[in-house]
């Protein structure tokens, strides 16, 4: 059985059993409902930072999921940092690792999904560097020690929203009771990065997060995922379009018809109030549900 190995606990997140369920239970203690899921979510798309920026805003996502109810499957749809190639690659089968516990992979759905197109290939090895799916796994098997998860890393190619529509496409088909699970962050602002249209200082590093992220946070909302990639790529405010265009398309697929933000931030508000100091860098995170 393929075994996929923590890479980045002790880096992002914890890498003991009792420390790492300890910050999980303290960041969905801390979950605030700042939105009543409705009619039901199907869906969510969370940051994927190391935990002490951006796990309290993916808990938001998870809490919401959960509130749903749990799933049989999580299809998984994670961002690229590392993997080159072109094709959107899948862990087939086996298990995930987490200090807290594995996570299955629902094989049959996999092979059902691999079935329905040939823009997925299977490719464990490319997941065994990647962090953007890692660190929500120990979420994954702390909500739902039960469901089995098909992860997906997705990279930033124009048939990125195809990709979303074969998976959508295949749970519909076969009637599953799943949710999908995307990840991105936002605009990466600052001299580290690269990125300083407006400048330095606070001034710049709001407009990162009011006026740019929001451009990407809008057309997600409005289910836009044709529109994801030329987004990120005119205005560099996703690093992971791709992974976005393929949650937003598969979420429709199971009836999503919106996106409801619920909580925008960046690690420059988050290091601030963990009396890290001032920044002169940032990330934008959100947290965003898809309801039907």
């Amino acid at each position: 059985m393929m075994i996929r190995e923590p890479v980045v606990a002790g880096q992002f997140y914890p890498a003991e059993a009792e420390p790492c369920r300890q910050e999980l239970e303290q960041y969905l203690r801390e979950t605030v409902p700042v939105h009543q899921v409705g009619r039901g979510a199907v869906g969510g798309l969370v940051p994927h930072a190391g935990w002490v920026c951006s796990a309290a805003v993916a808990a938001k996502v998870f809490t919401a999921l959960a509130a749903t109810g749990p799933p049989d499957v999580l299809v998984l749809f994670g961002g690229v940092h590392r993997y080159r190639g072109q094709s959107a690659v899948m862990f087939v089968s086996g298990c995930w690792q987490t200090p807290v516990g594995s996570v299955e992979i629902d094989s049959r759905l996999a092979d059902r999904i691999l079935g329905h197109t040939t823009l997925i290939v299977d490719d464990a090895f490319a997941h065994e560097a990647e962090h953007s799916l890692e660190v929500q796994m120990p979420f994954i098997r702390h909500l739902f020690p039960d469901t089995k998860v098909v992860p997906i890393l997705v990279p930033i190619e124009e048939k990125a929203t195809e990709v979303g529509e074969a998976v959508g496409r295949t749970l519909v088909a076969y009637n599953y009771n799943a949710m999908i699970v995307g990840t991105t962050d936002l605009t990466h602002y600052g001299p580290r990065y690269g990125f300083v249209p407006k400048g330095v200082g606070a001034g710049a590093i709001a407009w990162a997060k009011e006026d740019n992220d929001r451009r990407f946070i809008d057309l997600v909302c409005e289910m836009k995922a044709d529109k994801l990639l030329t987004e990120a790529r005119s205005h560099r405010n996703a690093c992971n379009s791709g992974a976005a265009a393929a949650t937003v398309t598969a979420s429709a697929a199971l009836g999503a018809t919106c996106g409801v933000l619920l909580e925008h931030t960046t690690s420059c508000e988050v290091l601030l109030k963990k009396d890290y100091g001032e920044q002169s860098d940032s990330v934008g995170y959100a947290a965003i549900v898809f309801e039907r």
